[in-house]
């Protein structure tokens, strides 16, 4: 699997790095995201390789390889697109449905596209791992406040801030309040109820590929650990996981049972 993993990987991390690096104004980052897609379909026919590799080698060469070798879904690549584009408009999201369907196009594509690396279809499966990959999207959106509302990304959808008196798009890096940590609170809570959905994956899947999984829950929730153990300060620090934190997650992992999810971020 890893040729394969290690192609979607790089075609994923270049699209992103086109959508959000750099100052280039958000039509030139979006004209290039386009020839990024008419490559990518490109490279679903042989015929169409050398245009495909024309301008991205490095990235459409190996996922060729994997496309043509394990069938992969053109759709759901062509998902990551969709949502890459839709942030160089930096959208404001009204609703928690709205934030949850980019998510479903920039964040499940990657979970699903190893689940059929895995020959794992079924639907009840499917949706877990959607569960999963939403809530670590959401998390990186906590996790990253500061900075996004510094870049102009707004994900805090705005009947969610609307509670609590507050209009996402007049967020600022380091003003925080009560009413801001009280939000954050509830998203982060929102997040790991999401999380705790799709943990019994892990033990669905065989191997290191479900032990991986289970580092990749607990390193989630250990984030919103972090955010939780800082008062919700989120748009003044930005927590990160540490070496110190590695024996914790591993605990956790091994911890892991059907039915039961060892983690320290509380849900009451």
């Amino acid at each position: 699997m890893r040729p394969a993993v290690q192609a979607i990987y790089h075609f994923a991390r270049t699209a992103d790095d086109i959508a959000d690096e750099g100052d280039s104004p958000a039509e030139d980052r979006r004209s290039l995201l386009l020839r990024y897609r008419a490559a990518l379909q490109a490279c679903a026919g042989a015929a169409g390789s050398a245009v495909a590799n024309a301008e991205w080698p490095a990235v459409f060469g190996p996922l060729q390889l994997a496309i043509t070798r394990h069938q992969l879904p053109l759709q759901l690549l062509d998902d990551l697109l969709d949502a890459f584009l839709q942030d160089t408009g930096n959208p404001v999201y009204g609703q928690r449905d709205a934030l949850i369907d980019y998510c479903r196009r920039s964040a499940n594509p990657i979970g699903r596209l190893l689940l059929h690396l895995a020959g794992v279809d079924d639907p009840v499966r499917l949706a877990q791992s959607d569960a999963v990959c939403s809530a670590l999207q959401l998390i990186n959106f906590w996790q990253d406040l500061g900075t996004d509302v510094q870049r102009g990304r707004h994900y805090v959808p705005l009947v969610d801030a609307a509670r609590y008196g507050l209009n996402p798009t007049l967020l600022r890096p380091g003003q925080d309040s009560p009413a801001s940590q009280a939000l954050l609170r509830e998203l982060c809570h929102w997040a790991a109820e999401l999380m705790m959905q799709g943990a019994p994956l892990v033990h669905a899947l065989p191997g290191r590929l479900g032990w991986e999984l289970r580092l990749v829950v607990q390193g989630g929730l250990r984030i919103l650990e972090r955010i939780g153990a800082m008062n919700y300060l989120a748009l003044s620090h930005r927590p990160v996981l540490r070496a110190s934190d590695t024996p914790v997650l591993l605990w956790r992992a091994l911890c892991m049972r059907p039915g039961r999810v060892a983690t320290g971020f509380g849900l009451a």
